[in-house]
């Protein structure tokens, strides 16, 4: 197997203020793996939150390709990869999920078959995204939530953590205001202190907020599940989930846990979070970074699985490299093409076709 990289600027429509930083563009990294004609993609985006940049992603991806080319096929490639054999041990999560992602898109083109079928899925999965309104003015916030809910967006998620809490809370007065019927959520980011969210959580509870994603720094989980034990809104862990390990220690403790394929090396990790909380009380949450289709794709294959789904990172692009997955009506969709079901938004023409399919991967 070949692998190739190719690094971009994905560059955002605006900035995106949230409690600990503002983001207007974010490096991307993909990797192409390619076997008999045929080519699986896959994406890494920078994240200065986890310490990644374009050179050390471009190490790390030229690292597992090295690993790739040792196997025969992309199916026993991807075993591997399952099996904890591959990439290398250390190697951080976002990078781990691209090269899945990059094997399943292969591995389902040679079997003619779309991702969500490699993991037991038969229908398409579709499902109502959140749509994120970061840290702005009312008036600016007020506007942007009619527009998503003439768009056809039904839930939206509220960055807040400003440095006025009360700022915090006009902000969520307008948009339910002018978004009466959606349901909201709420993203502080760790920005309030634990006295701080026991104060501000009934005041949110009374202006409709459905539930709010990890309110306090990440590092005390115990104290984000005792927080979590009596407030009026259902907690949802993300910093303080990454690893599967953190959400045994939180599972049946909040009532989500917010799982970012970039953040748990994964489809085949997200699966295993997912079985693991089950029955315990807590519930799934699909999140994204800010990333085109190619990145956010592998977790919409799995939004049927979650009870809140978030993957709009890609409609928050000036200009969305990739297409596939939709979502600009507030609905995102895995595609029934063979892979995840991807194509650059600017035609590169088509791949060949292989001679005769493979037998399809036993999931």
């Amino acid at each position: 197997m070949k692998t190739t990289l190719r690094t971009t600027r994905l560059r955002l429509a605006e900035p995106l203020r949230i409690s600990r930083s503002v983001m207007d563009a974010r490096d991307a990294v993909w990797l192409t793996i390619e076997h008999r004609g045929l080519r699986g993609h896959g994406e890494v985006v920078a994240s200065v939150y986890f310490g990644l940049d374009a050179d050390t992603i471009g190490h790390l991806l030229t690292d597992a390709g090295l690993d790739l080319a040792r196997h025969p096929d992309p199916e026993s490639a991807l075993g591997a990869l399952r099996a904890g054999e591959l990439p290398a041990d250390g190697t951080p999560p976002a990078v781990v999920a691209a090269v899945e992602a990059a094997l399943l898109d292969l591995v389902g083109k040679r079997a003619g078959a779309p991702a969500h079928h490699l993991i037991g899925t038969l229908t398409p999965p579709a499902a109502a995204t959140a749509r994120t309104i970061g840290i702005t003015t009312a008036v600016s916030a007020a506007v942007r939530a009619r527009c998503l809910a003439d768009s056809g967006f039904r839930t939206i998620k509220v960055k807040v953590g400003a440095a006025d809490p009360e700022a915090d809370l006009e902000r969520v007065r307008v948009i339910r205001a002018e978004a009466p019927g959606l349901r909201l959520l709420l993203d502080p980011n760790g920005a309030w202190t634990v006295a701080e969210t026991r104060a501000l959580l009934p005041r949110y509870a009374e202006l409709g907020v459905e539930a709010v994603e990890q309110p306090i720094a990440p590092g005390t989980p115990d104290d984000l599940a005792a927080i979590a034990a009596d407030s009026p809104l259902p907690i949802i862990a993300d910093e303080d989930a990454v690893s599967i390990e953190d959400v045994r220690r939180l599972a049946g403790r909040v009532q989500g846990v917010n799982v970012k394929l970039a953040k748990c090396g994964g489809v085949h990790a997200a699966l295993r979070i997912g079985e693991l909380i089950a029955g315990t009380g807590t519930a799934l949450m699909l999140g994204c970074l800010t990333a085109s289709s190619l990145g956010i794709a592998p977790a919409v294959h799995l939004a049927d699985r979650a009870r809140w789904v978030d993957l709009d990172g890609h409609l928050l692009l000036a200009h969305d490299p990739w297409t596939g997955i939709g979502g600009t009506d507030g609905t995102v969709r895995a595609s029934a093409h063979a892979g995840l079901g991807v194509r650059p938004a600017r035609p590169v023409g088509p791949e060949p076709r292989p001679a005769q399919a493979p037998p399809r991967l036993r999931t």
